[in-house]
């Protein structure tokens, strides 16, 4: 039996929300092949965890204000 044979004999075995996860980390195997593809997804990951952490840093300053502003220690 071919690898090919064997996985496919594995997958028909799991429950569809392990199917859907399957499917996924294929997209990605075949994303990772296409260089072009690839390098985009680097970028927009790149982007995402840079924006994440700039709105980390704008949440927290904005709770700040808001339990100042709730202390009364500054004004609206």
């Amino acid at each position: 039996m071919s690898v090919y044979d064997m996985t496919i004999t594995k997958v028909l075995q799991l429950p569809e929300s392990f199917v859907q996860e399957v499917n996924d980390f294929i997209d990605f195997l075949l994303m990772r092949q296409d260089s072009t593809r690839w390098q985009l997804w680097n970028q927009f990951t790149e982007t995402l965890e840079l924006s994440e952490i700039g709105l980390s840093d704008y949440l927290s300053n904005l709770e700040d204000y808001e339990s100042r502003l709730a202390r009364g220690e500054i004004q609206w």
